[in-house]
């Protein structure tokens, strides 16, 4: 392996092309036309331009990343997460042009990367499953019949995804029709295949995973569990290593149950394979990562152990040498998104104003933003991972809790200051909480809102860079401008745990909080409606958002249809 491709953007694509560097191969980068200025464009020996912004037109696009592929002379393709990660087409293709593909292989893929067809296969291992349909249902009448016979709450997922997309947790009949048109247009958007099963929902779990390395001749390693049970609208918010309720014993079961999985479908390079815990400590397969996961970065922490490196060295084809693993110290990671939590952590696409990352003994910050950079509608939200490493999981917290106060970001809203909150609660402190959690028992008291500093302009000059492209290569031209200076902005308030204020009473005119397209309508001109009715799903940044009334009256004007994109302020509906 001489040259690495990573077919990917933002942090992932950062972090997996600093480690290329330092094994002297040459790093290829892709962009699309709205991540021309990236970091990781600059990062890498070479960028190439890759199509328009929307994803489906340039980072999913098969036959322009392997056009690209050849043309760059990649000898190896890494996916990050995401996109292509878990798409068997695309690992099979890079495989059949004669490219090493850094993954499992492409079969490992298929049958994992199908939810089904895995609980199948963990079954087959021996692994405990939570109960669930072995088939795709197609109609609503499907699902109420497996509800009634599971009882209530079930969840409806997406067959062939994963990470909180697809998922609809259904608690009574009326939420069924909903929730399954709901799953399907997610799990279509997401995965480009609607397909959904249901199973039963265990209503207050942990969720814990697995991270297993496996090579070509034979050898496989559990390298530790992380209880990643801190989520939002079923996607995670904070992960930690070890899980802190798991005693040697337990973690050893743990292991032996996710290598038989991954046995179970030929599985090679580095994976995840994720449980839920109820509260006997009994675990359940819920599904298998057939990639890089996000929060690998804790696992790095407390093994020192690099798993980018171990995945490129298990796919040119190099047996795993670690010898005994023994983890050290506790670790946390922190996702810091851009959301506002003081609003149902409605996502907050913007540009970056300041930007300052906290550091010190045992921080790590993956991350891909400078001031400037533009949080897009495009992509997914993450703007940075805030990681700690401690001797123990009170150290870790306390870390945490200073790295948090030094991490200075403006122009979009973060999730800052809900992380603040979780690391406060007792509930996290004593280790009590489970994956609905956040949602139940922590909301935050708005504080004041935060100011994006105004940026006069003085007479001096600034070097700046232009990036150009020629023949679909990216290149830099240097020139010089007149420097912009920054005044200070306000701080947010310290969040405070209590209850959530609810949306004044407005005019009656209902504005789109965000960029975003119309997915769903739930009125008509002259519905009435009360306060808090949904009036219709915004979707943004690969996350689904209810836009409700915050009043009660009539619907007399409705000025938006499915499949409409929007603009921030630009008006729904009005209501009188």
């Amino acid at each position: 392996m001489e040259s690495l491709l990573v077919a990917n953007r933002g942090e992932i694509a950062v972090r997996i092309l600093r480690t290329a560097r330092e094994m002297g191969l040459r790093t290829i980068a892709v962009y699309s036309e709205l991540d021309r200025d990236a970091l990781h464009t600059e990062l890498a020996d070479e960028a190439w331009n890759i199509g328009p912004a929307p994803a489906a037109e340039s980072y999913l696009d098969i036959d322009r990343i392997l056009a690209v592929a050849t043309e760059a002379k990649a000898s190896a393709i890494h996916p990050g997460y995401g996109f292509l990660a878990e798409n068997a087409e695309f690992a099979r293709r890079v495989t059949e042009a004669g490219i090493i593909w850094v993954g499992p292989p492409p079969e490992a893929i298929a049958t994992m990367g199908d939810k089904i067809a895995s609980r199948r296969a963990a079954a087959a291992a021996g692994a405990p499953t939570v109960p669930g349909t072995t088939e795709p249902l197609q109609t609503i009448e499907e699902v109420e019949a497996v509800a009634a016979e599971f009882g209530y709450p079930v969840a409806i997922k997406a067959a062939h995804g994963g990470g909180g997309k697809g998922l609809r947790v259904v608690r009574s009949p009326d939420e069924v029709e909903d929730a399954f048109e709901g799953a399907r247009r997610e799990a279509d958007a997401y995965f480009g295949n609607p397909e959904v099963y249901v199973e039963k929902y265990l209503d207050r779990p942990r969720h814990v995973e697995a991270q297993i390395l496996l090579d070509t001749h034979g050898n496989a390693v559990f390298l530790g569990e992380r209880d990643c049970s801190v989520q939002r609208r079923h996607q995670k918010l904070v992960e930690e290593t070890p899980c802190p309720l798991f005693d040697d014993e337990r973690r050893r079961a743990f292991g032996e149950a996710a290598l038989a999985v991954a046995r179970a479908c030929g599985y090679v390079n580095a994976g995840t394979v994720e449980f839920l815990v109820d509260e006997n400590l009994d675990f359940y397969f819920l599904e298998m990562n057939t990639r890089l996961q996000v929060e690998h970065t804790i696992t790095e922490m407390v093994t020192g152990i690099d798993l980018v490196r171990q995945q490129l060295l298990v796919a040119a084809g190099e047996p795993l040498d670690l010898g005994d693993v023994t983890p050290r110290g506790h670790a946390l990671e922190l996702r810091i998104n851009a959301e506002d939590p003081y609003r149902n952590f409605m996502p907050t696409p913007g540009r970056i104003v300041d930007y300052r990352e906290p550091a010190g003994f045992g921080v790590r910050v993956d991350s891909w933003i400078r001031p400037g950079t533009a949080i897009s509608q495009y992509y997914d939200n993450l703007i940075a991972k805030l990681v700690v490493w401690g001797r123990d999981r009170s150290e870790a917290i306390e870390r945490a809790r200073r790295a948090l106060t030094e991490y200075e970001i403006t122009g979009v809203s973060t999730t800052i200051p809900a992380l603040q909150a979780v690391l406060d609660h007792p509930d996290f402190v004593e280790s009590r909480h489970y994956t609905r959690w956040l949602e139940d028992q922590l909301t935050l008291e708005p504080g004041d809102p935060e100011v994006a500093p105004t940026l006069p302009s003085e007479e001096e000059m600034l070097r700046k860079e232009m990036t150009v492209e020629v023949g679909g290569r990216r290149f830099v031209v240097v020139y010089w401008v007149p420097a912009p200076t920054e005044a200070g902005a306000p701080r947010r308030k310290p969040p405070k745990l209590d209850t959530v204020k609810s949306p004044e009473a407005s005019d009656g005119i209902i504005a789109a909080p965000m960029q975003g397209t119309i997915v769903k309508i739930h009125v008509k001109a002259g519905d009435p409606v009360s306060v808090d009715d949904p009036i219709c799903v915004l979707e943004a940044m690969k996350m689904e958002n209810e836009v409700r009334s915050p009043v009660a009256g009539e619907v007399i004007e409705l000025r938006v249809q499915a499949g409409d994109t929007v603009s921030p302020g630009a008006v729904i509906a009005i209501v009188k």
